[in-house]
């Protein structure tokens, strides 16, 4: 299969009714988004990907991807988004696959160009059976892109249902093993049905752990039951080139041009055929004018002729060779080299050498680094997909406490503990919410962690988990969500509170 001639459109166009008329693609789905598993499953099956998309284009943009809405206007349906991305693509088909089917195939695109190309069809649509029932799944179809005409002139005239125009073209199916891999999901309880990320219990977690002890919990079993019960971030972002450093790469990043874009030189001196270099006496070659890196040299020279080159200019036709200038002598037009100097190609950097256009350039899960930015700067990126730092809200509790700057009354002590919170997070890259000193109080404390909460994907207290008469965090979080208290085996930091809270909707991990 030739993937370079398809392009992959996730259709995501819909008004979600079925979901309560929320952004379908964008649902929490295994971690991510469940549009995100759908480019995961197409991407390595298509030259090109695009979203089919009405609202929050400036979201799924974020996944890296154009996004191209209907042009048919009031949700005219799926094909609407057949008609947007016909009318767009640069390949010879489109392949489709609806944003709700984050179990696709891994050879949809494969497996109906077949079809399509061995019954000479306009249009491959999957099919699968069942218990003897034959099911026809017309949104997971490949279709030539010159059909755009015909389908809009079906729209233009009312038509809206998916079959409506197979009348007007040549249709074949191709039948699927697997009924499974095309479900759509329709609402958000099959959504958290079907959810392989769903948030374990805290209960859940620690009952795998045996020998279970939470007055007397080693560091590490405390870290394992961390690391399983959290969920880490996985919402992108674009960002400008600058600002991605040190951020986090959301997707491969895929060389849109040839490193270096035409065979050049590696050096300062002279470009020759190689059939021109000299086997037992010394050659000389007549110098026909200088190739400089960046300007044209239309002439090519011929058997015997030579072109002064500049490092990086671009090599002239004919030529595969370059002989360093120290390497020669020079007497007015003419050139003379040694037997022996260099070999043929010696000194040529070849088109594509450093990186092929459509190569991966940059890894996903890769922290960008200075070197990166040149790197991503020489393929002309302008902005990079990445992962979206973690928001961490972090406070202190207790009446003891005073900030930098204040008076320090009798029995107080300055607030070192968030300093020291502070410059580990920052050194970690998390978007920090410093919420300051909260003060000994129930109804304080409980707000804060609500605005927490409400703010971030995680909350770091410190103090109000011990045995004090005024530790009223322990009672607060227990009320909040899913906590547990344990006395560590370690010091400092032996009383530790950790969970899942929640408040409007919203929910965090806190520590």
């Amino acid at each position: 299969m030739n993937k370079e001639s398809i392009c992959g459109l996730i259709l995501a166009g819909g008004r979600g009714t079925r979901m309560g008329h929320v952004d379908k693609g964008l649902q929490p789905f295994g971690g991510t988004t469940m549009v995100a598993h759908v480019l995961a499953r197409l991407e390595p099956q298509v030259a090109t990907l695009a979203i089919n998309a009405n609202r929050n284009l400036d979201t799924y943009a974020a996944c890296g991807v154009p996004v191209w809405p209907d042009d048919t206007p009031d949700y005219a349906g799926p094909l609407a988004g057949l008609q947007a991305g016909l009318r767009r693509c640069a390949t010879t088909y489109l392949l489709t696959a609806p944003c709700d089917s984050p179990f696709l195939p891994t050879d949809l695109a494969e497996r109906l160009l077949d079809g399509l190309r061995a019954n000479d069809a306009d249009l491959a649509v999957a099919v699968t059976e069942e218990n003897g029932r034959r099911q026809v799944h017309p949104v997971f179809c490949l279709l030539k892109a010159g059909l755009e005409p015909v389908l809009s002139a079906y729209l233009d005239g009312g038509g809206r249902r998916m079959d409506g125009w197979y009348p007007q073209i040549r249709v074949t199916e191709v039948l699927f093993d697997d009924a499974d891999a095309f479900r759509n999901i329709n609402t958000l309880d099959e959504l958290r049905e079907l959810d392989p990320a769903r948030v374990p219990r805290l209960a859940d977690v620690v009952s795998c752990l045996s020998a279970y002890d939470p007055d007397a919990l080693p560091v590490r079993d405390a870290q394992r039951i961390i690391r399983d019960f959290v969920a880490p971030v996985r919402a992108t972002e674009m960002v400008a080139l600058r600002a991605a450093l040190g951020r986090v790469l959301a997707t491969d990043i895929v060389s849109p041009i040839d490193v270096p874009a035409h065979d050049n030189s590696a050096m300062d001196g002279f470009a020759l055929r190689g059939t021109d270099l000299p086997a037992a006496a010394p050659a000389r070659l007549r110098v026909i004018g200088t190739a400089y890196a960046g300007r044209p040299f239309d002439v090519s020279p011929q058997p015997g002729e030579c072109v002064r080159i500049m490092t990086g200019a671009v090599m002239p036709a004919g030529c595969d060779s370059v002989v360093p200038q120290e390497f020669v002598s020079v007497d007015g037009d003419t050139m003379t080299i040694a037997p022996g100097t260099i070999r043929p190609g010696d000194n040529r950097r070849l088109a594509g050498e450093d990186l092929k256009s459509g190569s991966a350039a940059l890894r996903s899960g890769k922290i960008v680094r200075p070197a990166d930015l040149g790197l991503l700067a020489s393929l002309g990126v302008a902005e990079v997909p990445v992962q979206r730092r973690l928001r961490v809200a972090f406070f202190s509790t207790g009446d003891e406490l005073r900030s930098i700057g204040q008076p320090l009354d009798e029995g107080c002590v300055y607030d070192s503990n968030r300093y020291t919170i502070y410059g580990m997070l920052q050194r970690l890259g998390c978007d920090l919410i410093d919420m300051g000193v909260v003060r000994d109080d129930p109804q304080a404390l409980e707000q804060a962690l609500r605005d927490a909460c409400e703010n971030a994907d995680a909350i770091i207290t410190s103090g109000g988990v011990s045995v004090g008469a005024a530790d009223y965090t322990k009672q607060i979080m227990a009320r909040l969500g899913d906590v547990t208290f344990w006395k560590i085996g370690m010091r400092p930091g032996r009383p530790l509170a950790f969970g899942r809270i929640t408040s409007n909707g919203r929910n965090a991990f806190l520590f």
